[in-house]
């Protein structure tokens, strides 16, 4: 975050008073954010250059929970692309007994989201009903297991941390404003389909001790693809890897207040 920004920031808080309050509340916290591009701020721009393809942003979540909360320690681990395993394998060096809070998103990219979407985008309604039940199918068979694992090795590290898992929202208002795109049985198909992810990602954080979900489908609500005031973007022909990715505004206005909830 560059020094006028900071400055605006502080004046921000200075004002509203919510910033003092939080940094007291959380001075002591050590703060890692580990994930996916739901985490890294994908589609929400300002990247900072040192992260590469990760694309970790200064609008991203973590950021703007570390700004206002001012913990003892941050580090963001988050990377575009990233399944369970790179989290077990390339996001967890900054977590330790010290470590008193993590969050995390996971799990889309183990179920072949980007895939889905291309399919759905360029086929007809059965070949995308086909691809989404494959990536059902995935996500009731094999994810829990996968999930199991990225879970147990961040509790391995962080003995003491809470864990935040913040889930995906919907990305379609039904029956909306899109007057193009995909038929509407797609985007049915693909809600239906990020409802099962949700399910199952909250079913496995239940079973594991001081891990909490943190559900951002219902804050997305009304800021769906279609909604006329979308937190999400549509497809991006400009800058593909965006599309389907949370705005700014998804970002400051969705996964923030998930996580300010139970943090």
């Amino acid at each position: 975050m560059g020094a006028a920004a900071s400055l605006v920031m502080g004046a921000t808080l200075a004002l509203t008073g919510t910033g003092s309050a939080n940094a007291a509340a959380t001075a002591g916290t050590a703060y890692v954010a580990l994930g996916d591009s739901y985490s890294s701020g994908v589609g929400s721009g300002s990247y900072d250059s040192a992260s590469g393809d990760c694309k970790r942003s200064s609008k991203a979540y973590p950021v703007l929970w570390a700004n206002s909360h001012a913990p003892s320690s941050f580090s963001f681990t988050a990377c575009s692309g990233a399944v369970t395993g790179d989290v077990i394998n390339k996001q967890l060096a900054p977590l330790n007994s010290s470590t008193t809070l993590v969050s995390i998103s996971i799990g889309g990219n183990d179920a072949g989201f980007a895939d889905v979407m291309t399919t759905c985008i360029l086929s007809s309604d059965s070949g995308c009903i086909d691809r989404v039940n494959q990536a059902r199918s995935y996500v009731s068979s094999t994810l829990p297991g996968r999930l199991d694992a990225a879970y147990n090795a961040i509790r391995a590290k962080a003995p003491n941390a809470r864990v935040v898992v913040l889930g995906y929202p919907r990305f379609y208002k039904i029956g909306g404003s899109c007057i193009v795109g995909i038929s509407d049985t797609k985007r049915s198909a693909i809600n239906n389909a990020s409802d099962l992810l949700n399910s199952v990602i909250s079913q496995r954080v239940a079973a594991h001790s001081g891990f909490t979900f943190a559900n951002v489908a219902s804050r997305f609500s009304g800021h769906e693809i279609c909604s006329g005031d979308a937190w999400l973007h549509s497809v991006n022909w400009l800058n593909i890897g965006e599309s389907y990715h949370p705005t700014a505004s998804g970002q400051s206005g969705g996964y923030l207040p998930a996580l300010n909830a139970v943090s």
